[in-house]
């Protein structure tokens, strides 16, 4: 099985290698992500794509600090308009244009039977924007809408693995990269081997 996995920064990648699996440096946002993905599929043309990294708990998800969780689905959350009555998502927007209205992305490649947690997620390039509405996802990130959105339409096979590194919460910086990575970097481990039937 050929695997690939993107990584957002280095600092993610840091304590993960394996022989046999292609790892790349996908850079922060949605905008990198976008390239770094559809460029993954074109040149490693894998098996599975996956996007590891880190990500920020909401204080009203059951999930805590070091969790690792498979993405179920993913939100572009802060794509819209300020309009007289607040933030309007673009897919709500009530505009005369014809476009895709793309709102919830989910992966159909979860697997039913996991030793993972399952978690709702969005993606924002402008983190902890207080405008978006975070009542319905378990954590933010800002690259996973961007990769769903490339995997689903060139039909690639993709998960996401995130841990979590701290409260989604302004004012609340402490974050412990040291204890996530290395949750992150056993989730891995523990997801290829199951991929692989080892």
């Amino acid at each position: 099985m050929k695997i690939t996995v993107l990584f957002p920064t280095q600092t993610e990648a840091s304590l993960f290698q394996r022989d046999g699996v292609h790892t790349i440096i996908s850079g922060v946002g949605l905008t990198a992500t976008t390239m770094a993905t559809l460029k993954a599929i074109q040149s490693d043309q894998p098996d599975i794509l996956i996007l590891a990294g880190i990500a920020g708990v909401y204080e009203h998800s059951s999930l805590k600090l070091f969790d690792v969780v498979l993405i179920e689905s993913e939100l572009e959350a802060d794509l819209g308009f300020f309009t007289a009555n607040g933030f309007v998502h673009m897919a709500h927007l009530p505009i005369a244009m014809e476009f895709e209205r793309r709102h919830t992305l989910h992966c159909p490649h979860v697997p039913v039977h996991t030793p993972f947690k399952r978690a709702t997620s969005l993606s924002l390039n402008a983190a902890l924007a207080p405008f978006v509405d975070t009542s319905n996802v378990d954590i933010e990130n800002m690259e996973g809408a961007a990769f769903f959105h490339v995997c689903l339409v060139e039909n690639q096979r993709f998960l996401e693995l995130r841990a979590i590194s701290n409260m989604a919460k302004i004012g609340d910086d402490n974050w412990d990269m040291t204890t996530s990575v290395q949750a992150l970097t056993d989730g891995l481990h523990k997801l290829i081997d199951s991929l692989q039937g080892t």
